[in-house]
């Protein structure tokens, strides 16, 4: 009888099994209260998607080089500006994103160009999520592209060749041989200086990839990713008071240093010292989020540099410093002269969200202008 039951009661479950083999499993992930508190304080409870063919702007952490970066190679990549959609902040400033080198190919003859070519497998957030993403960015150009600028240089070398040809030939030779024969001295010079030319143009080696940390990258979305949505307080950088002391970033400017580059952050502050401690322009700096410490530069506006600022003193006026990538988070710190130590600490990041529309299209002009991605190459490397 007992074997009866056993055995009845087996074929049930084999049947439940069976039935629930074909039935797909649901269910949900339940948090605890402290996750909840803190997605609360970080989300507003709203998503937003990022879309495929959406672009982020990221830096890179190491030097990527055409010449000796291998297929396969990891690195990762530092978002430079918050990603926004409709309804706020879905990717925050800060994110790093992690990517591995698809393709390498270093300059060759001809004046083809090297090229990289970078996928993007997921992002970390400040707040520690993983979000996986399908992103890629390349240097290489369009063949067209690519074929029409080999053209266009090489036809450069050979024009230059002959009129060099030329020259040497009017300079060799002198004006009256060149009446003498009708020009044909010229004619043979230009067509001995076209045919150097051209063999500047076939040994030409075009230029290999540099992309450095500071340069800008575009990286391309390749699928949609549903993400929350951020609250504002959520994003603010952690700032140092101190007593008295208030210090508050009017604007901020990206500009050009005297050779061209852009790498110069200028503050436009207001200060009120109603401490009981006195400091100078040169007590302030700016500090990275690697703790790279950026002394004023001499070739900005001076005046706060080297004014000193006594209990009871206001100040407005605007300060300048020469840095190594403008679009990385800084603090203005105030430095104690005794102790070395910031005594204030006002974050960059927290002030750029008030500065006017005008002033930030201006900034991200000023940084487009800069980058191709290439070295230069000597033509007589070997």
């Amino acid at each position: 009888m007992r074997k009866r039951i056993a055995v009845f009661l087996l074929s049930i479950f084999l049947m439940n099994t069976a039935v629930l083999a074909d039935v797909p499993f649901q269910g949900h992930a339940e948090f605890d209260d402290e996750y909840t508190e803190l997605d609360k304080k970080l989300f507003t409870g709203k998503k937003e998607v990022l879309e495929k063919r959406d672009v982020i702007e990221m830096t890179v952490s190491q030097v990527l080089d055409g010449s000796f970066s291998l297929e396969g190679d990891e690195f990762f990549a530092e978002v430079t500006s918050d990603v926004i959609g409709d309804k706020g902040v879905i990717i925050p400033k800060g994110t790093v994103a992690h990517g591995t080198i698809t393709q390498t190919s270093e300059a060759k003859r001809l004046g083809r160009d090297g090229h990289l070519s970078l996928s993007f497998d997921y992002l970390v957030t400040p707040d520690g999520r993983e979000i996986p993403i399908e992103g890629k960015m390349s240097t290489k150009l369009h063949p067209l592209k690519a074929a029409t600028k080999i053209v266009a240089t090489d036809v450069g070398y050979t024009a230059v060749g002959g009129l060099a040809g030329g020259l040497f030939a009017l300079q060799a030779l002198g004006i009256e041989a060149a009446i003498a024969s009708q020009g044909y001295t010229l004619a043979g010079g230009a067509a001995l200086g076209g045919t150097i030319g051209l063999g500047m143009a076939l040994y030409r080696k075009g230029k290999n990839v540099l992309i450095a940390p500071g340069d800008e990258i575009k990286v391309k979305i390749l699928s949609d990713v549903e993400l929350p949505v951020y609250r504002e307080e959520a994003l603010k950088q952690e700032e140092i008071k101190f007593p008295g002391l208030d210090i508050r970033i009017v604007n901020i400017l990206y500009e050009k240093d005297p050779f061209g580059e852009v790498n110069t952050i200028t503050l436009s502050l207001s200060i009120s010292n109603m401490s009981k401690k006195a400091f100078s322009g040169m007590d302030l700096a700016l500090v990275n989020d690697y703790n790279a410490v950026f002394n004023p530069s001499i070739f900005g506006d001076t005046k706060l540099l080297f004014s000193q600022l006594k209990p009871g003193d206001r100040f407005a006026g605007k300060i300048s410093f020469a840095v190594n990538n403008v679009k990385q988070s800084y603090w203005l710190v105030v430095n104690d002269r005794a102790t070395n130590k910031p005594i204030a600490k006002v974050s960059l990041d927290n002030a750029y969200k008030k500065v006017s529309k005008d002033v930030k299209k201006r900034n991200a002009k000023m940084r487009k202008a800069k980058k191709n991605y290439y070295k230069e190459e000597s033509p007589f490397d070997l």
